[in-house]
């Protein structure tokens, strides 16, 4: 978990008919990470599915200072650490000390935004290693279950212009702490086509 931030459980339920994790979030973040040790080298199709009862007012994943959203489904990737610049070295590095892990080479992340358009790429405002592929927008499917299904080599390619190295780790993650915000969000089922494996169920 990120170092003086509040964090809230994912916690098991069923709502709707489905199996689900669900987090309150309260002005937090909210994060539950699977690993893949060395990598999956070649990703194929992600399936997911969320619903989240509200968006955090006054979000805006392009400041820094308010870049919250509801759900993201968020994708590290290894790649050539010597391609990246010195600051983004700076950047890695303290992550090292305050968490004890390095900034991955590329990290894309799926996320609900209350007011980009769809499909927008959008970078993250503190390092450009980092950048968010708008699947949901706006309020109108508050409340509802949204399914997804998404070429996760074909998105990292448009998202950062190469092709996506080992995938490292996945993650969901809910965050309202900028905000200082609640809502509550659920994850469904989450499959993941790695190349020449079997499917993950993270």
């Amino acid at each position: 978990m990120l170092p003086a931030k509040r964090s809230e459980p994912f916690v098991p339920t069923h709502i709707l008919g489905r199996a689900a994790l669900t987090v309150q979030s309260n002005s937090s973040v909210s994060i539950l990470r699977q690993q893949f040790g060395d990598g999956l080298p070649s990703v194929g199709r992600l399936s997911f599915s969320w619903k989240v009862d509200a968006l955090p007012p006054l979000a805006d994943l392009r400041d820094a200072e308010a870049e919250d959203a509801p759900v993201r489904i968020v994708l590290a990737f290894d790649g050539d650490r010597s391609l990246l610049s010195p600051r983004t070295h700076r950047l890695s590095e303290l992550s090292r000390l305050l968490t004890g892990e390095e900034l991955p080479y590329a990290t894309l992340a799926y996320v609900w935004s209350a007011q980009e358009p769809l499909e927008t790429v959008v970078h993250n405002p503190r390092t450009d290693r980092i950048r968010k592929l708008i699947v949901e927008t706006g309020t109108q499917s508050l409340g509802q279950w949204r399914d997804y299904q998404r070429d996760v080599h074909a998105d990292f390619v448009r998202a950062f212009g190469e092709p996506p190295g080992p995938l490292l780790a996945i993650a969901l993650m809910t965050d309202t702490d900028n905000t200082e915000s609640a809502l509550r969000a659920w994850y469904g089922r989450l499959q993941l086509e790695a190349v020449g494996s079997r499917t993950a169920r993270p």
